[in-house]
C-alpha cells in the first residue's frame, strides 16, 4: 500500500494528518509513506490536487469532494466533532481498511 499527503506549505494543517500516519505506522501499519509538496498552481492542476492536506491511498483520494476546486487552498474535512482541518486517526485508520478490503 502506498500513501502520498500531498500539501503546500501555506497551510498548516497537513502537519496534523502526517502525525496520525506516524501513530498508524506505530501502531502496525504497512506502507510505504511519502510526502509530496504541492508548490505552484500549475502543479496543483496537474494533480488534480483539492487542498492541503490530500491523502491519496494507492493514488485515490478517499475524502474526494469533486465540487471542490483544485487548486492551493486549505481543505476541511467533516469529522464526527465537525469540520477540522485534517481527518481524524479513525477516519484514516477506516479508510485505510477500507482501500485495502478493495484491492
Amino acid at each position: 500500500m502506498e500513501l502520498t499527503l500531498q500539501y503546500f506549505n501555506g497551510c498548516p494543517n497537513w502537519e496534523t494528518t502526517a502525525e496520525h500516519l506516524r501513530v498508524l505506522v506505530e501502531e502496525g501499519l504497512v506502507a510505504a509513506v511519502s510526502l509530496e509538496v504541492i508548490e505552484t498552481d500549475e502543479t496543483a492542476i496537474a494533480r488534480g490536487f483539492r487542498g492541503s492536506p490530500t491523502l491519496l491511498i494507492d493514488g485515490v483520494d478517499p475524502f474526494v469532494n469533486k465540487e471542490a476546486p483544485v487548486g492551493l487552498a486549505c481543505r476541511v474535512f467533516r469529522t464526527e466533532n465537525g469540520f477540522a482541518g485534517s481527518p481524524t486517526l479513525t477516519q484514516l485508520r477506516e479508510s485505510i481498511i477500507a482501500a485495502r478490503e478493495r484491492s
